[in-house]
Order: structure tokens, then C-alpha cells, then sequence
């Protein structure tokens, strides 16, 4: 399931019915914090809400470029790259850019909570991480497949689906991350 939670509302009750059932029936989540350019949007607040009230444990895989009116796209924590999308085409066209100054500590702080959250998931990826040894994208994206399937992480994206911002990227995540019909069994 994709769980879609709105920036600037975070989890409302409609959301904690869902999330309840998908918990008794063992479906695996991604979560999508929607609507950044919405004055107000606070990604992190949408974060510490599904912690708090829905007993989740999110992992964002990405943290916002900027947001409300100057929302301009997002830093893939798995790549590290920032992805800034042109508003006259919306969304439509894209550039991969390195991470700005003023992103790079907040960018590295997020990688490393990631990483922690699944090396307790993962034992090949806890060894590299202590060992201070590079950690590629493809353990991670396995990592992070691995803690999915078994629902002990929720990976969080966030984006504009309006103004289409993430969604490609929340779709190609779908694809890594989430179960194929073979991988589970059936409810």
C-alpha cells in the first residue's frame, strides 16, 4: 500500500483506520507526504506524526528541497542527489543536481538515521556501516526492499502530486521496494 499523508494536515483519522488495517493484515507500506508547496507543509512534523500516532516506523528516503511556495523538489538519501523540478512544465522536467551547501549537513544527518534504521534489518549493511566502509546504493535499496516486505520500516517520499514533483520517483519506488504478488502470501 501507499499511504498518502497531506504536509500540512500530517495523519488524520481516515488515515489511522487504514493504517490499522493494514497492520492486522501485514501489508507492506511506502508513505508519501503530498502536498509540500501548501503554506504550511512541515515534512518532518508528517514524520514524528506517523511515529507517534500511527506506532510506525518511517524512514525517510528523501527530505525536501525547500517548501510551501518555495518547494523546488527533493534530496534522494539512497543517491544523494537532489532532484529540482521546472515549475513551467510542471514537474514534467527535471534535473539531477549535486546537494546544495546549505542541505548537506541536514542531507548527511538523514543518510546516517536511514542507514541505522536498517542495518537493524539488515547484518551485511550494519557491518559496513561500523566498519566505515562505502555503502552502494544497490545494499541499500536491498536493505531497504528487505525491512519493507516484513512492514519493520515504512519508507517516506514526499513530493506535489498536483504539480507532479516526486510522483515518478514514489512510482519507481513502488517498483524497488514494494512486494511483487509471488512474494507474499496470499490474505
Amino acid at each position: 500500500a501507499v499511504a498518502v499523508f497531506c504536509a500540512v494536515g500530517g495523519v488524520e483519522p481516515q488515515s489511522e483506520t487504514v493504517w490499522r488495517q493494514a497492520d492486522k493484515y501485514g501489508v507492506p507500506r511506502l508513505a508519501f507526504v503530498n502536498k509540500m508547496d501548501r503554506v504550511g507543509a512541515n515534512f518532518i512534523s508528517v514524520v514524528d506524526m506517523m511515529k507517534e500516532r500511527l506506532g510506525a516506523n518511517p524512514v525517510p528516503l528523501q527530505i525536501p528541497y525547500g517548501a510551501e511556495a518555495e518547494y523546488r523538489g527533493f534530496v534522494d538519501l539512497i543517491e544523494m542527489k537532489t532532484y529540482v523540478f521546472d515549475d513551467s512544465t510542471m514537474g514534467a522536467e527535471f534535473e539531477a543536481i549535486d546537494i546544495p551547501e546549505e542541505l548537506k549537513d541536514e542531507a548527511e544527518l538523514y543518510r546516517e538515521m536511514m542507514i541505522e534504521a536498517l542495518s537493524d534489518h539488515d547484518d551485511d549493511l550494519m557491518e559496513a556501516f561500523l566498519g566505515g566502509e562505502e555503502i552502494t546504493t544497490e545494499a541499500l535499496q536491498d536493505a531497504v526492499r528487505k525491512a519493507t516486505l516484513i512492514s519493520a520500516v515504512t519508507p517516506v517520499f514526499c513530493g506535489s502530486a498536483f504539480k507532479n514533483k516526486g510522483v515518478q520517483a514514489l512510482l519507481d519506488a513502488v517498483v524497488t521496494y514494494m512486494p511483487s504478488p509471488v512474494d507474499l502470501p496470499p490474505i
